[in-house]
């Protein structure tokens, strides 16, 4: 019996034996097969040529310049590290050792083969008189490197935005952002970043025990049909920084048949280069200390109160609420008493009987006082809202605010009270809690003129092939024959003697219809009887000026909005810069010289 047992102990083991050395020779062959691949395989992530950002000419707006990047061979000693580094600093004179080395020995793994990375770009010029000498050396190779490169610097810096170094938590986001180890940060460069990275290429070589190649097994080219063009206008975009020198806020010129941006800036602006490779803690405080907001693109984040501007759509609610019609008129005396509180005209003598026409004309704050009351803010935020109020436009550019159309719900919504009439007063005249943005403004602009409504972008083509934007048709019958009557009185505007923006706009080439409006800043009290004069204000406590017009009149082509911030006065301030816009627009040939006035 016992002899059974261990016979049958000395079977089981050998049975086991056999098992394992099957396992070993046959099963696992093709596991250990793949781990000796990966062992004499290398494989390399190849970084495409970020885009080319170009304008409608083809004039390049972000390129990438040529230069060179720093390696280092692994597993270095300390003194050989620090020898290395001193032949390095040799060349290209006061680099930070110290911090050299720390970003060395962070990548100085055991598992790592690959050369380390210490320096990532060094301008051509600087590296040409010691090229030979560090390409020999055996602990140091130079490779290819490309940094992003704004030729204009400044120019539309909101529009183009800059590219800058991906943090770990962004390298996750897509192989190509792992490999280039940029993206874009702000503008047109963050909108389209995943279009203008391309996608990575892939080289597989074979490689010995010393990590050399000998063979290369597979070699994929990075796509790279990654370059766009934009619909700016580089010409237009350098008038209008001419136009803003010395002045804060924001430019709009927009096709309001498609949508597409001749040119548009947020001011002050800032060079973008010094961003590519990162800027100081001291330069940043200073630039976001900075009273006038240079970082903000005040084109999509700035937000005001639309002032008298907004007045053509609460125009056109009264008219749709049929509640007020063109022959509805109300008499302005200067002030209207209403719950113990004066609400004053800009006019404080009057501006007698008014119809909507002649209010907008004028722009009579009485008249949209009582109209307000009449019609009620249901109906006026319902409009405005169809006009492009309280919402994003949609336009190709990141982080865009939705701005703050007050209504009852709104109110209810953010402070849980309830809604009172002066609110109305003061929303119909773009005031109070009412904020816009120069792009809500610039479309609200372009659907008056066209009577569709569209989509701003400043992308025309990319790789070549046009993007196409949809039209629609919003409005009803109904709405477009008050939208007639409503473009009729933002022309007596510019051209009747008694609107706002006649005297401004004197000297412009072509017909065109126009809105100024002045946003206060600060309230003014109620026990002062006579506004103090915006001249005699702190500098930013005086109301932005407001100007929104296109033209030409007869087939309007293009919406100007332009917004300067403590402007005083829409008409005085930002009238002039608008004709002068309407000029150039003339002048480059983007409006038929068919449309020129006869004077001219």
């Amino acid at each position: 019996m016992r002899f059974k047992i261990v016979i049958s102990i000395i079977s089981l083991f050998i049975i086991f034996l056999l098992l394992r050395v099957y396992y070993l020779s046959v099963v696992s062959n093709d596991y250990y097969e793949e781990l000796s691949k990966k062992n004499s395989l290398k494989i390399q992530n190849i970084a495409p040529t970020r885009g080319i950002i170009s304008d409608i000419n083809n004039t390049p707006l972000a390129v990438n310049e040529l230069g060179f990047k720093i390696l280092l061979r692994p597993h270095l000693s300390k003194k050989k590290l620090q020898d290395a580094l001193l032949r390095v600093n040799s060349c290209l004179k006061n680099i930070d050792i110290a911090k050299l080395t720390k970003i060395y020995d962070r990548e100085n793994s055991y598992y790592n083969q690959d050369d380390i990375e210490i320096i990532d770009y060094v301008e051509y010029k600087n590296i040409l008189s010691c090229f030979f000498f560090l390409n020999i050396d055996e602990d140091i190779s130079i490779e290819h490197s490309l940094k992003r490169l704004y030729p204009y610097n400044s120019l539309a810096s909101h529009v183009i935005g800059y590219v800058g170094k991906a943090n770990t938590e962004d390298m996750l986001k897509n192989d190509a952002i792992k490999v280039s180890k940029k993206l874009g940060k702000t503008g047109i460069e963050k909108y389209y970043d995943e279009i203008l990275q391309g996608t990575p290429g892939k080289k597989i070589t074979k490689v010995n025990s010393l990590n050399q190649e000998v063979e290369i097994i597979d070699n994929t080219k990075p796509i790279m049909n990654n370059d766009i063009t934009l619909s700016i206008d580089i010409r237009m975009q350098e008038y209008l920084d001419k136009l803003f020198k010395g002045l804060s806020g924001a430019v709009v010129v927009m096709d309001v048949n498609d949508g597409s941006i001749l040119a548009a800036g947020s001011y002050p602006e800032y060079n973008l280069n010094p961003f590519v490779t990162g800027i100081t803690q001291r330069e940043w405080d200073k630039m976001i200390q900075d009273l006038d907001h240079p970082f903000t693109n005040k084109l999509v984040n700035g937000k005001y109160p639309p002032g008298s501007v907004v007045k053509m759509g609460v125009g056109l609610a009264f008219l749709d609420s049929g509640k007020i019609d063109v022959n509805t008129t109300f008499t302005c005396t200067g002030s209207f008493e209403f719950g113990g509180r004066k609400f004053r005209c800009h006019n404080i003598w009057g501006h007698g009987v008014m119809n909507l026409k002649t209010a907008i004309r004028s722009s009579c704050d009485d008249y949209f006082y009582k109209g307000s009351l009449k019609v009620g803010i249901a109906d006026i935020s319902k409009t405005l809202s169809e006009l492009g109020f309280g919402k994003k436009t949609g336009v190709d550019l990141p982080l865009e605010s939705v701005g703050i159309l007050p209504n009852r719900v709104w109110k209810q919504a953010r402070f849980k009270k309830p809604w009172y009439q002066g609110e109305t007063l003061i929303t119909s005249i773009g005031q109070g809690d009412f904020l816009a943005t120069p792009m809500q403004v610039a479309l609200y602009t372009a659907k008056i003129a066209s009577g569709y409504s569209i989509k701003p972008h400043f992308i025309d083509s990319i790789a070549g092939v046009k993007q196409e934007f949809e039209k629609k048709d919003i409005f009803t019958p109904l709405q477009k024959q008050h939208l007639k009557y409503i473009r009729e009185a933002m022309y007596e505007v510019a051209n009747n003697i008694r609107g706002t923006a006649y005297k401004p706009t004197q000297g412009i080439k072509i017909n065109i219809a126009a809105k100024t409006g002045t946003a206060q800043v600060v309230g003014i009290s109620q026990n002062e009887k006579k506004r103090m004069q915006e001249e005699n204000m702190e500098y930013y406590t005086r109301s932005h000026a407001w100007i929104n017009a296109y033209g030409p009149y007869e087939e309007p082509k293009y919406a100007v909005v332009v917004l300067v911030e403590h402007g005083m006065h829409g008409g005085a301030t930002a009238g002039p810069i608008a004709k002068d816009i309407f000029n150039k627009l003339v002048d480059l040939g983007y409006i038929d010289k068919k449309f020129i006035k006869k004077q001219y």
